[in-house]
């Protein structure tokens, strides 16, 4: 039996939406200059490859990152230390108000990914699907071997997390923790500095199970460095072929399932594809945002409408993560 790859395809995504995709941007229509952007560390791998397609097609540009915790970045944002962040959650209608009283600043924010939260397990581990409660009872401390869930290994079930202010941390906490509860408040819980160091762990350690952005375990993007920048340039460009991102094979991609009545208790679980993120049948998935408060003659606003462009969106959808603006469809292949 043959196997089927099941994907999606951006093939003639002329559809795109959003800031600066309805008419072609010429190159000395771009401001020039430098500026510097906070970013969820959770979404690294995405903006390094942006800047650097950015910075090529337009080279009196510079985009200067810092990669920290999501809190952090919104902070940044709201002393007016920055004038663009990249998070999973829009601004508040006062956080709004407070930036144009305070600093004459205006805000935009454009949905420019749907990201998947992603679990990871180690090549040796033998559990590769988990159920949305499941999950909720191992951050809850209630599930704390591996035995309860598969097989007879009785060690600890050790879960293993970016920083503390990141948004997958609030994620989790907000979907499976009741109210005042933090997933630090597990003993079997462990903060790492970035997602970086979540992944070496899990590479490593048998009995850790890690909890990483989607973006992360996309092998298209992480060996892009490997392609020439103007070959890789030209192909973000193209509008006419198609894409399968990959996710990594040396660690386990878990599968989740969320059999609930809304789903039918549909049993079957699902990896953090893009075709089922589009379709809402992997269940850990939100939004992630591009807020800006730089006015349209500065780099930043030039920045921030390639991102929500054409080519922006082709970038994020070699992570494996889902970009926003596209025409997504799903194509099997024999």
């Amino acid at each position: 039996m043959k196997a089927k790859n099941i994907f999606l395809s951006i093939l003639g995504a002329a559809t795109l939406i959003g800031a600066g995709a309805c008419t072609p941007i010429k190159r000395g229509e771009y401001a020039k200059g430098s500026a510097t952007i906070y970013c969820d560390d959770g979404f690294r791998n995405i903006l390094q490859e942006e800047i650097d397609v950015f910075e090529y097609s337009y080279p009196e540009s510079s985009i200067i990152p810092f990669y920290v915790s999501e809190q952090d970045a919104i902070d940044t944002l709201m002393a007016d230390a920055t004038q663009a962040i990249i998070v999973t959650q829009e601004l508040t209608k006062d956080q709004k108000e407070y930036l144009k009283d305070k600093f004459k600043r205006i805000v935009k924010s454009n949905c420019i990914a749907v990201d998947a939260v992603a679990l990871i397990t180690n090549k040796d581990n033998n559990v590769t699907e988990i159920s949305t409660k499941e999950i909720g009872e191992i951050l809850n401390g209630n599930i704390t071997k591996w035995s309860q869930l598969a097989g007879n290994d009785t060690t600890s079930i050790k879960v293993v997390f970016d920083n503390a202010g990141s948004s997958t941390v609030r994620y989790l906490k907000d979907k499976f923790l009741p109210e005042g509860m933090k997933i630090s408040d597990n003993p079997n819980a462990f903060a790492q500095k970035n997602n970086a160091e979540v992944f070496d762990i899990v590479k490593k350690d048998k009995n850790a199970l890690g909890v990483i952005s989607v973006s992360w375990l996309g092998d298209d993007l992480s060996n892009a460095d490997r392609v020439p920048l103007d070959q890789r340039v030209a192909d973000y460009k193209n509008e006419t072929d198609t894409i399968v991102p990959t996710l990594t094979t040396s660690v386990n991609v878990v599968k989740v399932s969320n059999p609930e009545e809304k789903n039918d208790f549909d049993p079957k679980a699902y990896a953090p594809y893009q075709v089922y993120i589009n379709s809402g049948q992997y269940p850990l998935f939100r939004k992630v945002y591009m807020i800006s408060t730089a006015s349209n003659s500065t780099v930043l606003h030039s920045f921030y409408t390639f991102v929500t462009g054409f080519a922006g969106q082709k970038i994020i959808m070699k992570t494996g993560v889902l970009p926003f603006h596209s025409a997504a469809r799903v194509v099997e292949v024999i």
